[in-house]
């Protein structure tokens, strides 16, 4: 059994994490009040109920640090060196339509770096994490390292709008490729708990255009599976967080290479 320091900033996400978890299973299934943000995206008083329930936690723990909510936003210094990340319920769209696949994610953010991470699954009781070293999965107290495979051969795509890269990268097309279809089994959940799927093992790999940098969604998901040794990149294989944007990540390098070529055939020839 794996054990964190006290008071260490990976224990405090875990625990914040936890925190918005439970208030996000204890809500569910009610009729909750919609808070209208753009056309198509809401947010629903379980998603304020548990950003509340973490930042409570942080705040406590750490008052110096800044912290950036989905629903809240920035709090504290613009240019503070520490940042939580706090998306207190990834996949709104589910829980609304009383579907449980959703986290709740928590990142820290020192300087340029993730430094510790958890996202929980509130139904599963689950809650994967990472110190920045080692990335691990909580389950009743216990904790494993993760291990990442390739050998479900499932690929999530995201098909959530923005679509910055629409000229040289769209998730239908890729869908749609005989190669992929050969390859791989699609599957779309609308959820960055599949993110931190790949570094457990349950996915091959995960795919999706936008800008991630300081990603309230993405941050944690990330940071598992650099942690957990998968293989992860901008869309077109470039680093992350530069050029187009976007996100790659595979269990090994052998997917991560097949996918990158499919991406790439989609690319207009003078790119």
């Amino acid at each position: 059994m794996l054990t964190l320091k006290t008071e260490s900033d990976a224990e405090l996400a875990v625990a914040a994490a936890q925190a918005g978890a439970a208030v996000v299973r204890t809500m569910y299934g009610d009729s909750l009040p919609r808070f209208e943000k753009t056309s198509g995206d809401f947010a629903t008083a379980a998603d304020l109920a548990a950003e509340k329930a973490i930042c409570d936690i942080l705040r406590t723990a750490r008052p110096d640090d800044a912290v950036t909510g989905e629903e809240g936003g920035h709090q504290g210094a613009g240019d503070a060196a520490r940042r939580w990340l706090v998306d207190p319920l990834c996949g709104t769209l589910n829980y609304a339509a009383h579907t449980t696949l959703v986290a709740v994610n928590v990142a820290l953010r020192v300087g340029t770096d993730i430094t510790a991470a958890a996202s929980a699954d509130p139904f599963a009781e689950e809650v994967f994490w990472t110190d920045g070293e080692r990335a691990c999965l909580r389950r009743g107290g216990v904790d494993e390292e993760l291990t990442p495979s390739p050998d479900s051969r499932l690929v999530d795509v995201n098909l959530d709008p923005p679509f910055p890269n629409a000229s040289s990268f769209r998730a239908v097309r890729l869908l749609a490729d005989p190669d992929f279809v050969q390859g791989f089994r699609p599957r779309v959940v609308s959820t960055t708990l599949a993110v931190a799927w790949v570094a457990a093992g349950r996915r091959a790999a995960y795919i999706t255009d936008g800008h991630l940098r300081d990603s309230v969604h993405f941050s944690t998901g990330i940071a598992l599976c650099r942690a957990a040794g998968c293989t992860v990149t901008g869309i077109h294989g470039q680093p992350l967080h530069t050029g187009a944007g976007g996100l790659i990540v595979a269990a090994d390098r052998q997917t991560h290479a097949a996918l990158l070529d499919m991406i790439g055939s989609q690319a207009p020839s003078d790119r």
